[in-house]
């Protein structure tokens, strides 16, 4: 059942997507009166489909992409014929460079119009719910910011002289707004007031590890019991969140570091189960552990911020534009060896995966995924890179540079290498999501 639900997740995702996609490509050509020959969702071969006056819309056996045959234009097919033919009114090649382009460009723009979109739908129904709180609960051993002098009970006054108010627009402002930037921050430590400077390269991507602060409220949740240790004789389970050890109240922060004082001394510990109070006597192990593995989940005060629907449409668009900012960032990390290809890319598999957790998680997940996913086509798709619609208007922009075209063969040259590439790219990709599946 978990299978099935999982594949009717990708294509449903994956199917939105590339239709919206190519939707963008057909829509554009027909405007400017060019004649569309296919409408494939999929890659060749042909599985199924119906002929409507000058296009074949159809469905193809290869599920991770498609594409739309415009007559007249160097394209994926390979179906090159029409080269030793005079141009017809009708052909992409006897068009304009900039309808061309605008052709080429609107598959790009409709998934980045659809993300806008969910988002902007997301906002207005949902709201925001943030964190009223500018206090460091915990901050992570080892991490940039221990090494800087951050701790916790500090209160964060303002980033890059931009007083704040709440947790998120700290992150926002730290992990978005100031993207490539250094930062100073301004901490209130009891009645002093300290400034720390702090270097992009020690702000860790916001996709990976974070800076190492996090906010007060956060609370120790149990993920993992340990067979055979105290904490499975008591009866604590995975969910549980502590409460108190030996009469103290315990946070995250503070939990692991009060249990190692009662090393090997019988203490008293409360958790909650939902709302149900529990509590039993432990002792510790002489190096001071119980057998637990902890999450930090934040309990502390919410607040929900509704939009209207003028309102809500500028925070879709700052999230299209907070994700694309990461996507090139990740793509940069790539070339110069800071991110690992393999942790970075996901194919098929890992989308099929995805789609299926974010769907159990709700609609509102789903749609999230979903807008996260177009995102990520659009970019990839600009992309100056053969085969691609990077590569495309790459070619366009030497011919209204240079006012002559790249000569055909070797545009299908650089065609052949790119697909081929794209391939290759595509079966590690295959290779990758299987290894660690």
């Amino acid at each position: 059942m978990e299978l099935l639900s999982t594949l009717f997740y990708f294509a449903v995702s994956i199917g939105i997507l590339v239709f919206i996609h190519e939707f963008g490509h057909f829509a554009a050509a027909k405007l400017f009166g060019m004649r569309v020959e296919r409408f494939s969702i999929g890659f060749p071969p042909r599985a199924f489909g119906k002929q409507i006056g000058e296009t074949d819309y159809c469905v193809s056996w290869i599920p991770i992409g498609g594409y739309v045959k415009i007559a007249g234009m160097v394209d994926e097919s390979m179906d090159n014929d029409f080269l030793s033919r005079p141009p017809e009114p009708w052909e992409f090649r006897s068009k304009p460079v900039w309808q061309r382009a605008v052709v080429m460009s609107a598959g790009v723009i409709m998934n980045l119009l659809l993300a806008i979109g969910i988002f902007w739908g997301i906002v207005y129904t949902q709201g925001r719910v943030v964190r009223p709180v500018t206090e460091i609960g915990y901050v992570v051993p080892d991490s940039p910011a221990e090494k800087k002098g951050f701790r916790a009970g500090d209160r964060i006054v303002s980033v890059n002289e931009r007083n704040v108010q709440h947790w998120d627009e700290i992150e926002s402002i730290m992990y978005a707004e100031t993207m490539g930037q250094d930062l100073t921050i301004l901490v209130q430590r009891a009645s002093e007031t300290l400034t720390f400077s702090v270097l992009r390269d020690d702000l860790p991507d916001l996709t990976e590890e974070r800076f190492g602060i996090y906010p007060a409220g956060l609370v120790p949740v149990v993920t993992a019991v340990q067979a055979g240790r105290p904490a499975e004789t008591i009866g604590l389970a995975p969910g549980d969140t502590i409460q108190t050890v030996g009469g103290v109240v315990v946070s995250y922060a503070s939990l692991p570091q009060v249990i190692r004082k009662n090393a090997s001394h019988e203490v008293t510990i409360t958790w909650k189960r939902g709302d149900t109070l529990m509590r039993a006597a432990v002792t510790p192990t002489s190096e001071g552990i119980i057998g637990i593995s902890l999450s930090a989940v934040y309990r502390g005060p919410m607040q929900r911020r509704t939009f209207g629907l003028l309102e809500a449409f500028p925070v879709g668009v700052r999230e299209v534009w907070f994700t694309s900012g990461l996507f090139f960032k990740n793509i940069l990390q790539l070339f110069t060896g800071e991110a690992s290809l393999s942790r970075s890319v996901g194919g098929p598999v890992r989308i099929a995966q995805m789609a299926n957790r974010s769907a159990e998680s709700g609609v509102v997940s789903f749609l999230g995924f979903v807008a996260l996913l177009s995102i990520s086509l659009a970019l990839l798709n600009i992309l100056p890179f053969p085969a691609l619609d990077g590569g495309h208007l790459l070619f366009l922009s030497y011919e209204a540079i240079f006012r002559r075209e790249i000569p055909n063969r070797v545009k299908i040259a650089l065609q052949q290498a790119g697909i081929v590439l794209l391939l290759v790219f595509m079966a590690f990709v295959l290779y990758n999501d299987v290894v660690n599946f």
